[in-house]
């Protein structure tokens, strides 16, 4: 990745943090269903730090684990998505998608190298409720499928993030401010764990 790329990557980090989230989290006030699809994980504090989190445990893993879990984790969301829509109840969603914040961000704040493929079940599972969340809050007027595609790939866009900043650790000051970014992930996922977000 090129400086000017990875620069990019992080000047849009800022621009998701500040963004509202209030009305287009849920994708009210957007006229299309792939716009909706899409605003909604980049708008959704909870989703956008496990995504972001996705993708920098996968830099901490290496190769092929850069690559495989932001792969994994928006198939997965699709077929959790697909689940939603059709209305099969998977109990505590909100909790899992929470956990997925705290859990991902430990892993990450502790620099855990687990076998890729105990991260890739582990990523799948998370992809599940995320993709049945944003499944079930499909607005009635919009095509799934437009709206499926724009929230895979406002997803992959939170991945590539986490994958920049999971440059970070190509340097040992690097890998500390990285840790200390899964570190504020986990302290963001226990906030909607315990309902303080």
């Amino acid at each position: 990745m090129t400086r000017t790329a990875l620069r990019t990557c992080l000047m849009t980090l800022p621009l998701l943090m500040f963004a509202t989230v209030a009305s287009a989290h849920t994708g009210e006030g957007i006229n299309t269903g792939f716009a909706s699809g899409f605003w909604h994980p980049i708008l959704g504090w909870d989703h956008v730090v496990a995504m972001v989190a996705v993708g920098l445990w996968g830099a901490f893993l290496g190769k092929p684990g850069i690559w495989i879990l932001p792969v994994v984790f928006p198939l997965v969301m699709a077929f959790g998505g697909a689940l939603g829509v059709i209305g099969v109840p998977i109990p505590a969603v909100e909790t899992g998608i929470a956990l997925s914040g705290v859990i991902l961000g430990l892993l990450i704040a502790f620099a855990v190298k687990a076998p890729l493929w105990v991260a890739a079940v582990l990523v799948g599972i998370f992809a599940i409720f995320h993709g049945h969340a944003h499944g079930g809050e499909l607005p009635e007027q919009f095509s799934a499928y437009g709206y499926a595609v724009g929230f895979v790939i406002g997803t992959g866009m939170l991945h590539v993030v986490g994958i920049a900043l999971g440059f970070l650790t190509k340097s040992s000051v690097g890998t500390w401010a990285a840790r200390g970014i899964g570190g504020a992930i986990a302290l963001v996922g226990a906030a909607f764990l315990f309902g303080l977000a």
